[in-house]
């Protein structure tokens, strides 16, 4: 039998990569465009491209990619693949989004990215979210809760279809938050510090704002280490050279692209004005907006993650179980994101399904949410486990049909997901994409695979061992 840990790897990415997005939404299109500039022509500038995408940069009379540069370094071996493998240039295109022979193009490689990178970065993350529900309380399906519920119960499932850093973002974070535990417990071991660095400093490069997030969970990685050896506590040293060194890639395409390390896409951003407020758009939290973030029919995340409502009561379970610390970080980081978000001028996302930019927050919610499944009952645990299906539904349709409902919608997941895209059946499956299938063909497929996989995962833990309960702490470091 495999270990509960592969399954729930396998389930999450095959639900991942099972799907796609628009590739010509602009936030993918550019990234792409600038992936396909410098593999094919061994340049940054997009300027073939720039009529087909509003995100762009201009610096002088060129074109660039207007996005911090982490997902499309990471797109480069991914169309270098496809390039190889089907013999297809942009050169050889008519470049023009009707066409169906760029189309396609497009369509391959931007699913090849999107399945080798968000997909596989969100199956890790939720893999991590698991252990860190063991570790808390003891229980390998109170993990499983937990990994569903940040994986498939929220929207990063719909964003892991896509080439935006929102999924990346979320997932890194976790995935630090992981080896930053394991790091400070009885099982640390040599590579934690260095690779939750990099896993903290990658997630800058994805997105610059990702600092903001990281903040707290360094400040968290401090408070652990408190009780370490001073040997043993120089691993803070490690883990910051680790960050510093997963920023030099940055470094290095801003030199190649620009002439300068210093010089960031945000600063040539052309047509959204809204930027040159405060830094790079973001201001203060407004209180309107903020609302809306939370609970707004528009952009609300309670109504495309309701499963998220159950870690309230998480941050309880987790106080009283003395694990404060992480209770602590997981109330900070999402309320850091929400009123990121609710600072940010563009704070609904434009197209978007749920508000795109709190997506942070999912990574911080889903860390109280094992301890909920292990302090309840059985009454407790159904309704959870319903909550929980509710939520994997709404994020079927989500990622599945649109996950960038339009900016228009009045209610982004009835109007711009149900009424306009999943009723009529305008699916997006790899099976319809590129094999000939139907979109249903391609859902039931998918559905078919997912509840073997489910039920194997469901069988495997059932034979795992029952720890203790979720007052149970392991080492000094993990007292508050």
């Amino acid at each position: 039998m495999a270990r509960p840990s592969a399954l729930l790897f396998a389930l999450v990415w095959l639900s991942a990569a099972w799907f796609g997005s628009w590739c010509w939404n602009p936030n993918n299109a550019v990234r792409l465009f600038a992936a396909i500039s410098i593999v094919e022509r061994h340049d940054a500038a997009i300027n073939r491209f720039e009529h087909l995408t509003i995100d762009k940069a201009r610096f002088g009379p060129n074109f660039y990619l207007d996005k911090p540069p982490g997902m499309t370094l990471m797109a480069l071996p991914f169309v270098m693949l496809a390039d190889a493998a089907t013999g297809d240039r942009a050169d050889d295109k008519v470049l023009a989004a009707e066409d169906a022979s760029f189309d396609r193009y497009m369509k391959l490689r931007l699913w090849l990215a999107a399945a080798a990178i968000n997909a596989t970065l969100l199956a890790l993350a939720a893999v991590a979210v698991m252990d860190i529900g063991r570790r808390v309380t003891g229980s390998v399906a109170a993990g499983v809760f937990g990994a569903l519920a940040f994986a498939m119960g929220t929207p990063l499932w719909g964003w892991a279809t896509t080439l935006f850093g929102h999924c990346a973002v979320a997932s890194l974070l976790v995935i630090a938050i992981r080896l930053i535990l394991k790091g400070t417990s009885d099982d640390r071991g040599r590579g934690d510090a260095p690779l939750a660095g990099l896993a903290l400093g990658w997630a800058l490069v994805i997105e610059h704002s990702a600092l903001i997030f990281a903040l707290p969970v360094g400040a968290f990685a401090l408070w652990r280490m408190r009780g370490l050896a001073r040997a043993e506590a120089s691993s803070v040293a490690i883990a910051v050279v680790a960050g510093a060194a997963a920023m030099v890639p940055l470094l290095a395409y801003n030199l190649f692209a620009f002439g300068t390390p210093f010089r960031l896409g945000y600063q040539g951003v052309v047509g959204w004005e809204g930027m040159d407020q405060g830094l790079f758009g973001l201001t203060y939290p407004h209180l309107a907006v903020l609302g809306e973030v939370l609970w707004g029919t528009r952009r609300g995340i309670v109504w495309v993650a309701p499963v998220l409502v159950a870690a309230l009561p998480g941050f309880r379970f987790l106080w009283r179980s003395e694990w404060r610390d992480l209770a602590v970080l997981a109330l900070v980081g999402a309320v850091v994101a929400f009123l990121y978000n609710a600072s940010y001028v563009y704070w609904d996302g434009g197209n978007s399904t749920g508000p795109r930019h709190a997506m942070p927050a999912v990574a911080f919610l889903s860390l109280a949410l094992p301890s909920v499944w292990a302090g309840g009952g059985c009454w407790v645990r159904a309704g959870l486990a319903a909550l929980l299906t509710g939520s994997i539904a709404i994020n079927l349709t989500i990622a599945a049909a649109e996950i960038t409902a339009p900016w228009s919608a009045d209610n982004a997941l009835i109007d711009g997901v149900w009424a306009d895209r999943f009723g009529p059946g305008y699916l997006r499956t790899i099976p319809n994409e590129f094999f000939g299938f139907t979109p249903w063909q391609g859902l039931g497929l998918w559905a078919v695979l997912a509840a073997i996989t489910f039920a194997l995962l469901l069988s495997s833990i059932t034979r795992q061992p029952h720890a203790a309960n979720i007052y149970r702490t392991d080492g000094a470091a993990r007292r508050s």
